[in-house]
């Protein structure tokens, strides 16, 4: 991985080259701020915490992540740069994590802006900022996992459009795979197949780390999700190097 720095620094220095960091920033922390203080009620429900802020992540995520990952490939692709990147003294693990990287610390940066909530939230109240910390590290990860999913998407795809849209699509069913609506579908499956869809959702293990707890399984789902996401990509990006 001796490599890995410097694919990790093009990546990172690429994004704030082009406008596309400061828009997708300023489009975050404006629907972030949106979604908190007027549609997540952070006035009315009287209680000092950042649970309106937390609640519409993973469908703020939805769109916006995948806006952001579909680049990540699809963009070498079509301008015929990864044809140049592969030649490079890197191995594919590099590559992909090195972009994977870049995008999550980018996401990241992103979140850690939002940083006047926690404030705001401390100045109007005592908040359990033990349970802020965890959540926004439980946002951190739903953003790695979207990413991770986006990524493979965007190697997939040739046009950064179609990849937006596969990664969309993919996240969106991860979000859903715990409704109630979902399960009663699959009411003809074993128990232990119902259950294995609903343990898939998003919303499931998000929902308890943004509360303040930290479950061990609920980081191996995050830290496992992210892993084989990323080794498909990488499984893809080596199928595809001949387009």
């Amino acid at each position: 991985m001796k490599q890995l720095p410097v694919v990790f620094k093009r990546e990172l220095a690429s994004y704030f080259a082009t406008p596309l960091a400061y828009v997708f920033i300023l489009i975050f922390l404006v629907l972030s701020g949106v979604f908190t203080f007027y549609l997540g009620g952070f006035y009315e429900s009287n209680q000092a915490d950042l649970a309106p802020f937390f609640n519409f992540h993973p469908w703020l995520y939805l769109f916006l992540v995948p806006a952001v990952a579909m680049r990540l490939w699809a963009e070498e692709r079509k301008s015929g740069s990864i044809e140049l990147l592969m030649t490079l003294p890197i191995t594919r693990a590099e590559a992909v994590l090195g972009k994977f990287l870049a995008a999550w610390v980018f996401a990241g940066i992103a979140l850690l802006l939002t940083f006047p909530m926690v404030i705001t939230v401390n100045y109007l109240g005592e908040p359990d900022n033990g349970a802020i910390f965890t959540g926004y590290f439980g946002s951190w990860l739903l953003a790695g996992s979207y990413l991770a999913i986006g990524s493979c998407m965007s190697a997939l795809a040739k046009n950064q459009v179609i990849a937006f849209i596969l990664a969309v699509s993919m996240c969106f069913l991860f979000i859903v795979s715990g409704f109630p609506m979902v399960l009663d579908s699959l009411d003809w499956a074993p128990q232990w197949l119902i259950d294995a869809v609903s343990s898939l959702s998003f919303l499931t293990r998000f929902d308890a780390i943004s509360k303040g707890v930290i479950d061990l399984r609920d980081l191996l789902y995050f830290v496992s999700l992210i892993a084989a996401w990323l080794a498909a990509t990488a499984v893809v990006v080596d199928l595809k190097k001949a387009d």
